[in-house]
């Protein structure tokens, strides 16, 4: 006869439950640990001067890519800005001074009115 063993590996069955994807509780203690493999202090100084560089040029290239994003944002605003101010210069006003006129106009006049300030200075 065979006797029960810890250190044979019987699988288990089924469990009862038929929650197959619910595995054995296993302790910590129970658990094997490989020892971490021992790497040299020149190496480790090495590893640590590559990895300080990597950040810096890493670091550099953040910087450049915020510094063009800023760029292009300042474009667009500029280019809106004068987008805009060119439109005013094209633009044609009438001024209303009677009050009376607003009441008459229509929905669709209505629309292209706009309190704007009548001293261009």
């Amino acid at each position: 006869m065979i006797e029960a063993n810890a250190t044979l590996n019987i699988p288990k069955g089924r469990p009862k439950s038929g929650r197959v994807w619910k595995s054995e509780k296993k302790c910590f203690s129970t658990l094997k640990y490989d020892k971490a493999v021992k790497i040299s202090w020149k190496e480790k100084m090495k590893k640590r001067v590559e990895q300080k560089t990597l950040k810096l040029y890493e670091e550099e290239l953040k910087a450049a890519k915020r510094k063009e994003i800023e760029e292009k944002k300042q474009r667009r605003e500029e280019h809106r800005k004068r987008r805009e101010e060119n439109q005013r210069k094209a633009e044609i006003v009438q001024v209303i001074r009677n009050s009376a006129k607003i009441k008459r106009m229509s929905k669709k006049q209505l629309k292209h009115i706009r309190k704007q300030d009548t001293n261009p200075s």
